[in-house]
Parts: C-alpha cells; sequence; structure tokens
C-alpha cells in the first residue's frame, strides 16, 4: 500500500473519531447513549439496519461464495425479506408499549426476572463470539495491506522475531480495528453509531462499485465476455430444490431457515431492536426495516457479482496469481477480493476501497458494542443496583461496559486466526444456535399463555437439543434457528398444559383479554 492509499484511510479512521467525539456532547444519560431519545428519522436507521448486518465478512466472504460456486447465496435472502415482513406484524408493536433499553425487558414483565437475564445473556454471549469473528475477517484485509507494504514485514520480524509474520500482522491489524472502533462507540453512544453507519454504509457500498467497475475494465471483452463463460460454468445459478437438512443455500433452508434467522436477528436481538427504539413511533420501525431488506438484496446482489468477475478474471487472465491465496492447495476465498484491491487498484483508490471494508466492520462492531453494553445495563446492573444511582453514575458504567465488551471480542478474534476460509459460515452458525432459543421464548411470550416455569423448561430442552444438533448431526446452520425456537415453543407450551403453569399477562406485562 502506497503513502496516498495510507493518507486517504488515515483520513477515514480520523474523520469516524472526530464523529465520535461531536456526539458525545448529547450524551446526559442512559436512555440519550442507548436510544438517542427516539430522534432519528427511519431513512437513516434502515441505512444503520443495513450497515449492521454488513461486516466485513459480507464484503469479502460473499464474493467468495460466488467465485467458488454460485448465486445460491441469493436463496437465503428471500427468508430475510420473508423474516421481516413477520417482525413487522409480530414483535415491531409490542416494542413501542413500554419505554425500553433493553429488548429483554418484555421478556422479564411476562416470565419474571430470571428469563430476561438468560435470555440476554445468551444475546451477550452470541455477540461476543459471532463479533469477534467478524473483527478477525477485517484483521485479515488489513493483514493484506501490510503484506504489500515495503518495510511493514522486516519491521515486525525484527519487533517480534518468534512469530510469524502474517501472526503478527494479524494481532496488530485486530488491536487497531478493534481500539479505533471502541473509541468512538464510548464517546458518541448510539447516536454516533447509527449517523456514522449511514455515512459508512454508502463509502462501502462506494468502494465495491468503484471496485467493480475497475475489476470490468481488466476484461477486454467487458461483461459479454464474463457472463457468457459465466453461464456456461453455471455461476448464475440461483435455486437448488435440493430436500436435505445438511446442505447449505438450498431453496427451502433458504426460504424457511432464513425467514426464521431473520424474524430472531431482526425481531428478538439486541442488536437490531435497539434501531427500532430509535424511531419516533412503530410506523417510522416499520418503514425502516422494510425497506433495508430491499436495500440488503440489492448489495448482495453487487458482492456476488463481484465474485463471478473475480473468478472470470483469475481463471483466464491471471491463473498464476492463485497461489498468492492458496494455502496447502487450498483457495481462501476470503482473501481473494482484498487480493485483488491491492495488487490492482490504482494509487488512492486502493485506500478508499480498504476504508469502504473497514467501514463495513465498524458499523457491525460499534452496533454490537453498544447494543451489548445496552443488554448489561439494562438486564443486570441497573436492576441490582435498583435504580438508586445518578444519571451520570450509569452513563459512566455504560462507557466502560462498552470497553469490556470490546476487550472480550478482541479476545476472541484474537483465538480464531487458525479458522477456515469461509468466515461467514461460521459467524452465520454460531448466531443461529442461540437465535433459535431466544425466538422460541419470545414465541412463547406470545402465542400462549404458560407461566415462568413452563418456560423454563422449553429453554432447557431448547438448549439440549441444540447442543445435540451441533454436536452430533450434520445438518446445516440454516435449520438451527427453526429447530431451537419450534422446540423451546412446543416443549414449553406442553409443560404449561401438563404442569397447569399459566400467565395471562401478554409480551408487554399487561393483562391479556
Amino acid at each position: 500500500m502506497r503513502a496516498l492509499d495510507l493518507v486517504v484511510l488515515t483520513v477515514y479512521l480520523f474523520c469516524v473519531l472526530l464523529f465520535g467525539a461531536y456526539f458525545s456532547r448529547s450524551q446526559k444519560n442512559v436512555r440519550d447513549y442507548f436510544t438517542t431519545g427516539k430522534n432519528i428519522p427511519w431513512w437513516a436507521v434502515m441505512g444503520s439496519i443495513v450497515a449492521t448486518e454488513t461486516s466485513t465478512v459480507s464484503v469479502i466472504s460473499v464474493p467468495g461464495l460466488a467465485y467458488s460456486g454460485n448465486f445460491s447465496f441469493l436463496q437465503l435472502v428471500f427468508g430475510y425479506l420473508l423474516g421481516r415482513i413477520a417482525v413487522t406484524v409480530i414483535f415491531i408493536p409490542a416494542y413501542f408499549r413500554g419505554n425500553l433499553v433493553s429488548v429483554y425487558e418484555i421478556l422479564g414483565n411476562r416470565f419474571g426476572d430470571s428469563v430476561r437475564r438468560f435470555t440476554s445473556l445468551l444475546f451477550l454471549l452470541t455477540r461476543t463470539v459471532a463479533d469477534g469473528l467478524r473483527l478477525f475477517a477485517t484483521g485479515l484485509v488489513l493483514t493484506t495491506l501490510f503484506l504489500v507494504t515495503p518495510g511493514v514485514v522486516t519491521t515486525l520480524h525484527s519487533w517480534f522475531p518468534t512469530l510469524e509474520p502474517n501472526v503478527s500482522l494479524l494481532i496488530l491489524s485486530i488491536l487497531i480495528i478493534g481500539s479505533i472502533t471502541v473509541i468512538y462507540t464510548v464517546l458518541g453512544g448510539m447516536s454516533a453509531v447509527i449517523w456514522t453507519d449511514v455515512v459508512q454504509l454508502g463509502l462501502y457500498l462506494a468502494g465495491a462499485g468503484l471496485a467493480a467497475i475497475i475489476l470490468l475494465n481488466q476484461i477486454p471483452g467487458g461483461w459479454a465476455e464474463i457472463s457468457t463463460a459465466a453461464s456456461a460454468a453455471g455461476k448464475f445459478q440461483l435455486f437448488d430444490f435440493t430436500v436435505t437438512a445438511t446442505q447449505d443455500y438450498t431453496f427451502w433452508s433458504g426460504l424457511i431457515g432464513g425467514a426464521f434467522l431473520t424474524m430472531a436477528t431482526h425481531g428478538t436481538d439486541q442488536l437490531i431492536v435497539q434501531r427500532y427504539l430509535c424511531c419516533r413511533n412503530t410506523t417510522q420501525a416499520r418503514k425502516a426495516l422494510l425497506g433495508s431488506g430491499l436495500l440488503i438484496a440489492s448489495q448482495f446482489v453487487l458482492f456476488l457479482l463481484i465474485g463471478v468477475m473475480l473468478w472470470y478474471y483469475y481463471l483466464t487472465y491471471a491463473p498464476h496469481d492463485v497461489t498468492a491465496f492458496t494455502i496447502n492447495g487450498e483457495v481462501q476465498t476470503d482473501r481473494i477480493f482484498p487480493y485483488f484491491i491491492v495488487t490492482h487498484l490504482p494509487n488512492g483508490v486502493v485506500g478508499l476501497v480498504v476504508a469502504a471494508i473497514f467501514a463495513a466492520a465498524m458499523s457491525t462492531l460499534s452496533s454490537s458494542l453498544n447494543s451489548s453494553s445496552a443488554a448489561t445495563l439494562g438486564d443486570f446492573y441497573i436492576p441490582l443496583t435498583k435504580h438508586l444511582r445518578d444519571a451520570g453514575h450509569y452513563l459512566r458504567v455504560s462507557r466502560w461496559t462498552t470497553v469490556f465488551w470490546a476487550s472480550a471480542q478482541v479476545s476472541v478474534a484474537l483465538l480464531a486466526i487458525q479458522l477456515s476460509s469461509r468466515i461467514i459460515d461460521e459467524v452465520l452458525g454460531v448466531a443461529s444456535f442461540t437465535n433459535g432459543i431466544i425466538l422460541g421464548i419470545f414465541f412463547l411470550g406470545t402465542f400462549t399463555q404458560v407461566g415462568q416455569r413452563a418456560a423454563a423448561l422449553g429453554i432447557t430442552s431448547g438448549v439440549s437439543i441444540m447442543i445435540a444438533v451441533w454436536s452430533f448431526t450434520a445438518i446445516s446452520w440454516q435449520w438451527y434457528v427453526l429447530i431451537g425456537s419450534i422446540t423451546t415453543l412446543i416443549i414449553g407450551w406442553m409443560s404449561g398444559l401438563m404442569l397447569g403453569n399459566y400467565d395471562r399477562r401478554n409480551l408487554s406485562g399487561e393483562n391479556s383479554v
């Protein structure tokens, strides 16, 4: 990476820090810090939802899926759209009946504090692991940049002679990204997170589009040449109607599994629900969520097209370069797009596109840190202190818990260095493991009148079944949420019938008719 690229990247990172400092002035209490006073327009929340969903994992792994396969990933997106419709009907209205900080507060109203805290803890553990993996993926990008920057490898080897250059670079990259993200998140709270997300969304879409244009210009015959070869190779194949529980990215696992995954991530996960709580009302939140579905589908099409173009370019015009991202005879698909960026883009453009990839990563990580802090304060610290401390105290604790969860995610990223080349599968698999159980608890609160004991039995059964599925079967991660949620719902409901354990309150804690 050349001097101009480093300048562009440095300017971007500096501007992000200024964003955080600017919004720090408006943080007076935890509700300002976590929900912005409900003064964010719906289109900004929509952009924040998309940016939060789109981490570096998406930017580098989705092109890798098309490089090694086809367009079958889009079948999952159909489920994403269906799930969003369900969330607007089932869950969003309940979230605007109270003055929430954590979404799991309504589970406390319905089932008691034990269920509330268990669910919140599942969320915190899932976010820490999944977003630690996302941080690791971003570290791969920065490592690739360092490897082609003159003098960096030599300098690091002199500092850490016992470590392989790739390892020391990856460690340094993770620490740099984690440190910058936590600083602006701590300073500016949710306001900084959302408005930075909006800017970062525009940046990474522009960066991906620019990279696609440059890549296309590397092919003499343009898109016509690429599409002819890609069609013959089956790269545009979209649908796979195979009926199996073990294969990823089939039509049925994408539509059904993707719908349940989205109901969990966008209906019951603090990370996304916290954004709805920044909207003025239910209508605004619904517009933000449905609009995000259309935008997320469009960007995934762009990422997959980039993957197809990369496949054709390295197959036809640069076959010898494939060795640069091949380890032990296996093509590391997550390294292909970053490698093209640093080796083929013009001076200055590399820094812009890398900044775009950083934007995708930092938008997700900052959201994760803020929502983890919100769950910690709302579900654990504030109830345990019985609201006896002043607003300034809770605001300070909010910032320190943000630092704590940042440290935890960095630790996960450092432990993840030996992961496989398809990081997106690990990330989505981890999230799906616990999201199904959480969704099942919300289903119990919404569609049944079972009490706390029955809910506890449903949760225990859901956890046991998911451990068994994870450990002893080859079932695709795309079915995890469906299995976990239905198990928790059915066992909880049947337990209520057998125990006579009922509670006629609805999900907001009010008596139902």
